[in-house]
């Protein structure tokens, strides 16, 4: 198995260069961090996940988690990992001291989880489970529930889940059955049934803490009679005793990949005595959710930045070990074989995978760059506009074109690449469940055309565009990169016309059909921004190439140039076909006729 997952070079110069996280340490809220305290946070997250976390990558994949005595009984590194990063504060480090956090900002948060999603990303579940939910007791729990559940929970004892699925109710939260009537007695009868449910009920832990969405009997219909609720497999009782819940796993799903961390299937109240605590105010249950719903969206999307850059790394080793065939050119076969990386459709496939990861690794850090400044008090409303809008971007991104960079990764293996003698082919079993996880990306692309384009009278989308003009006006200044800068203005340009075309049929009534190619338009935008985002590498580049600098660091910008023009050659011009596609069709889908289907 290849030891390299994850490039340190690339992190230091996408914290450092481009997003100067340094400045972050300006703000109060972050002023005890310094680029020392950051290096040291990833130097001991990287002893974790290359000691730890690694080496049983393989393994979790191969000994998946069994359903026995009513639990998921799951590999045995999970209780010890768990242990681990509730003593070295990696389930809650970007929480404030009050929590006991260490107020870390967002973006090397976000670094922590790429390192460890890209060591064994099952097992980094379970704390990052862990710590949304806990971010949802501390920001919307009564004092009394934090303090009966969050220590537990922050010290990695016990798992928190999200449980929102269930059997009629999938990406339809309106739909929800699960009900709760309240007891008089300081708690709610939970009764119902929930799927899906990543870590639901294992024996990693001691306890499992649900935060879970029901409705209270006699609540409005829809999404607007939803509310939260804190479930626990054992709740603690008047006495400080823990006591066990009516709330049980009833089994467990065998899935294509993404083994090492079960999704388990609940029953609740089948004994008539499920306890629930009511999270914040009833029936705004949707709205606290959806706070651990965006952060789990990007989470995915740095969970699959992280697979495909594994999986680029060793398809890289590969391909610089594997001996094959000979140049073109050469037709003497007493000439030696030449290692497949001297190939050009090699070359090209590795350039794929390094440019779809590195470039949504960027997205993703941008993202929580701009979650950082809004929480210092930086433009506040800006920057959670920018939140919003690129959340669903930046979790389809990565999710779709993992597939197809991991998918690149086996065929640079050739026939290896398809047996497990050789990782990649986990990594594309792994990255599938992406697309999916936390909203497909059918509803990913209604959110984004749907919602976010038009939010705030077109805010979001108008501050989208004022990023990317900024980038293009400081490039277009510097010669290297006069073409790009031109490229992703046209590109804009045409994303905009097409936007506003669209939003005419929207005018019009016609909701249907104007949402009918939304994930057409997710997959259009997701190209724009990730040129965008190349091109802001390609502007720390230039300045760095153009001091003194070691033969090694001018491999790397060489690199991240060239990188960068293969985005803007190979992958942008796809915008064009998508715009041809999305003002032409007129909403096609919708009128296909159910007949079609035979």
């Amino acid at each position: 198995m290849a030891q390299q997952f994850f490039s340190r070079r690339n992190l230091q110069f996408m914290l450092y260069e481009v997003l100067q996280a340094e400045d972050l340490c300006n703000y109060e809220y972050f002023q005890d961090h310094s680029r020392d305290t950051f290096e040291l946070i990833i130097d001991t997250v990287s002893k974790l996940a290359t000691d730890v976390m690694y080496p049983v990558f393989q393994d979790m994949d191969s000994n998946p988690p069994v359903y026995a005595d009513g639990i998921a009984r799951v590999h045995p590194i999970v209780r010890n990992y768990m242990q681990e990063c509730g003593a070295g504060g990696w389930i809650n480090p970007y929480m404030s001291y009050e929590f006991g956090g260490q107020q870390l900002p967002s973006t090397v948060y976000t670094v922590i989880g790429f390192i460890m999603g890209a060591a064994n990303y099952s097992l980094s579940a379970y704390p990052q489970l862990t710590g949304g939910a806990a971010n949802l007791l501390v920001n919307f729990g009564s004092k009394e529930l934090q303090d009966l559940y969050l220590a537990p929970m922050l010290a990695g004892q016990w798992q928190g889940t999200m449980a929102l699925t269930e059997p009629n109710a999938g990406s339809s939260l309106a739909d929800v059955k699960t009900s709760a009537e309240d007891s008089g007695q300081g708690y709610f009868l939970i009764k119902g049934q929930k799927i899906f449910i990543t870590g639901g009920s294992t024996d990693a832990t001691d306890n499992t803490v649900h935060m879970m969405l029901a409705r209270i009997k006699g609540a409005p219909s829809g999404v607007k009679g939803i509310s939260l609720f804190l479930v626990p497999k054992f709740y603690v009782d008047e006495a400080g005793n823990l006591q066990a819940n009516d709330i049980f796993c009833t089994g467990i799903e065998h899935k294509l990949g993404y083994k090492g961390c079960p999704a388990c299937q609940l029953s609740m109240g089948d004994n008539g005595s499920c306890r629930g605590y009511l999270i914040g105010e009833p029936n705004k249950g949707l709205a606290y959710m959806f706070q651990m719903m965006n952060e789990e969206r990007v989470n995915v999307g740095i969970g699959a930045a992280s697979k495909a850059t594994a999986a680029y790394y060793a398809a890289l080793e590969y391909a610089q070990q594997r001996l094959q065939g000979r140049k073109i050119n050469d037709k003497n076969p007493e000439s030696p074989q030449i290692a497949i990386i001297n190939h050009a459709d090699i070359k090209r496939m590795l350039m794929f995978q390094r440019a779809i990861s590195e470039g949504a690794l960027a997205l993703g850090l941008q993202v929580s760059k701009y979650i950082d400044l809004a929480k210092a008090g930086e433009e506040s409303e800006k920057n959670e506009l920018l939140i919003d809008f690129l959340v669903p971007i930046v979790k389809t991104y990565p999710a779709e074109m993992g597939i197809l960079a991991t998918s690149a990764a086996i065929q640079c293996l050739g026939g290896y690449g398809y047996c497990k003698d050789f990782p990649v082919e986990q990594y594309f079993r792994d990255v599938r469940i992406d697309p999916i996880h936390e909203g497909t990306t059918g509803i990913q692309g209604q959110d984004l055309l749907g919602r976010k384009v038009i939010m705030k009278k077109g805010r979001a989308f108008q501050l989208f565009k004022e990023e990317l003009s900024g980038t293009i006006n400081t490039a277009a200044e510097i010669d290297q990169l006069k073409l790009p800068a031109k490229m992703l203005e046209e590109a804009m340009i045409m994303v905009e016309q097409v936007t506003s075309h669209l939003l005419q049929t929207a005018v019009q009534g016609d909701t249907e059909r104007f949402l009918s190619d939304a994930s057409l338009y997710l997959e259009m935008t997701g190209i724009l921004t990730i040129g965008w985002q190349w091109l802001l590498q390609g502007v720390a580049a230039c300045q760095a190439l153009n001091v003194n600098v070691s033969t090694v660091d001018k491999n790397f910008y060489q690199g991240k140039m060239l990188t960068m023009q293969y985005y803007f050659d190979y992958e942008m011009p796809r915008i064009n076909t998508l715009c041809e596609i999305l003002t032409r069709n007129e909403g096609f889908m919708s009128d296909v006729p159910l007949e079609t289907f035979v």
